[in-house]
């Protein structure tokens, strides 16, 4: 029986090492999804999102543009058939942020007894291609959550 010298012996580790690189190291980074609460402000004029995450917000917040704000936390009127939910137009407003607190103002007042919705996109939701190969997510489905609020 023939014994491995030292250099087979450092290539074995070297591989073994890069097997367990490989193996551990292509894992996914499981994200964590954020706890989005809306609540409406203490004089029902405004509502107040929490729970963005913080990059995305700042990010955001540079630009003083309501249409960025709207490709995240877009405010709409809930239909009455709520299968045409899709298709609502957003709400135009004022987006204002303090500290980690986003605060929507619409441009006309919330009306009373009416349903809102905030649609949150999830947008690190599809980040790798690995997550439709491996089926964790499924092509087509929703990368959205509606949170629904009454005036």
């Amino acid at each position: 029986m023939q014994t491995a010298t030292k250099p087979q012996q450092l290539r074995g580790i070297q591989l073994f090492l890069l097997f367990m690189l490989f193996a551990f190291g292509c894992t996914g980074n499981k994200s964590v999804t954020s706890q989005i609460k809306i609540n409406l402000s203490p004089d029902k004029h405004s509502l107040e999102i929490t729970g963005l995450d913080p990059l995305i917000v700042q990010d955001i917040n540079r630009d003083s543009s309501a249409t960025n704000w709207q490709s995240l936390v877009p405010v709409f009127k809930m239909p009455a058939d709520t299968d045409m939910k899709n298709y609502q137009p957003m709400q135009p407003g004022k987006y204002l942020v303090q500290d980690s607190v986003v605060t929507f103002t619409p441009d006309t007042p919330f009306a009373k007894k009416q349903t809102y919705f905030v649609r949150y996109y999830k947008f690190d939701a599809n980040s790798k291609a690995s997550d439709f190969i491996m089926g964790h997510n499924k092509l087509g489905s929703l990368h959205y959550t509606d949170l629904i609020f009454k005036q």
